[in-house]
């Protein structure tokens, strides 16, 4: 409010003479005041505008009151509060008749319409939000993505059909990061750099292996050396997790095999392994989309490197309802399912 005058104002009565467009002018004594509306602040409570809107719709403060569950001693002070900040009488009131003034019709259809908006849109969110408590969206690795989540889900749902399962096929670091940011509730896949907010469940435990093109079947074997690498032609994976924690043991393990060419995807490596470009070295869990390519897989030992698939999840968030009753049904598949696939 913007107040232009000169000397004291003491305590009067100010009434508005106007209630139209964008101002408001309000006179004091002989003093005018503009009110800009985009301006002024009135402190009103949700009770107080119910309170007038049920008085107005049954012209009775007792049946108001009743309707709102509160005394009409206490729908009174409601009503004289929402006057007092507005500064102008809404209601004509006798003992036998409650009637709205200009002031209060004009009034009428604004806070209708207000509480009809306020009403839908909390009731909106509340559906969403029980939507979101209901949807539990999961992140990982575009082979398991593909060849374990699709069968886990559909025989999940069979016992929890209420729940919503997204799942997004994503590698890398990405799978720790859209945790980290609040656009996944959980990924799955292997997690070996330390983060103090993310929380680790495990899974399941994996090894590593070495995949060859099945050219003669007399080199097929169950278990290769690491040492037996030594000269061969070696394709990898372009950087990430997966290829950093090969990387880090064939380190530890003193074996430098430079490789040949590196790829984006598993799926490419594996066809490239098939295609006699080299060998490979990959997680156990890759078995299942070796199947139906020419290629051979045997255990890498001397040592067994294990590879510990998880879970992750934001420390401290609190995760939708089934979220725990599906990451205890996932571990139970997971070992099934490696059953059936023969992932050693």
């Amino acid at each position: 409010m913007s107040i232009v005058t000169t000397g004291l104002i003491d305590d009067a009565q100010v009434s508005i003479t106007r209630i139209l467009g964008r101002f408001r002018y309000l006179r004091v004594h002989e003093i005018t005041f503009i009110i800009n509306d985009e301006l002024l602040i009135m402190d009103f409570n949700s009770r107080q505008l119910r309170a007038f809107l049920l008085v107005a719709q049954h012209r009775s403060f007792s049946r108001a009151a009743e309707a709102l569950y509160i005394t009409p001693s206490g729908l009174s002070v409601l009503i004289r509060e929402l006057e007092t900040q507005i500064g102008l009488r809404l209601f004509d009131r006798t003992t036998r008749h409650v009637g709205l003034t200009n002031y209060g019709s004009e009034l009428l259809a604004v806070v209708r319409e207000s509480l009809e908006k306020i009403d839908s849109t909390v009731s909106r969110l509340n559906r969403s939000a029980a939507e979101a408590r209901l949807t539990l969206s999961i992140g990982a690795p575009p082979l398991v993505a593909a060849n374990v989540l699709p069968e886990a889900i559909k025989e999940f749902r069979d016992h929890r059909p209420d729940l919503r399962i997204r799942m997004f096929d994503v590698g890398g670091e990405a799978l720790t990061r859209l945790v980290e940011e609040g656009k996944l509730d959980m990924s799955i896949g292997g997690f070996f750099k330390p983060a103090a907010e993310i929380r680790r469940t495990p899974l399941f435990r994996f090894s590593l292996m070495v995949v060859r093109p099945d050219t003669d079947s007399a080199l097929r074997r169950v278990t290769t050396t690491w040492t037996a690498l030594k000269g061969e032609r070696l394709l990898a994976l372009s950087a990430g997790v997966v290829q950093d924690f090969i990387d880090k043991h064939m380190a530890r393990l003193k074996i430098k095999v430079p490789p040949d060419a590196t790829f984006s995807y598993l799926d490419t490596l594996i066809a490239m392994v098939e295609a006699g470009e080299g060998l490979a070295i990959v997680p156990s869990f890759v078995i299942p989309a070796c199947r139906n390519r020419k290629v051979a897989m045997s255990k890498l030992i001397n040592p067994v490197v294990n590879l510990d698939f998880s879970r992750i999840s934001l420390r401290g968030r609190k995760l939708p309802s089934g979220a725990e009753e599906f990451t205890s049904f996932l571990q139970g598949y997971i070992a099934r399912w490696a059953g059936r696939a023969g992932i050693l």
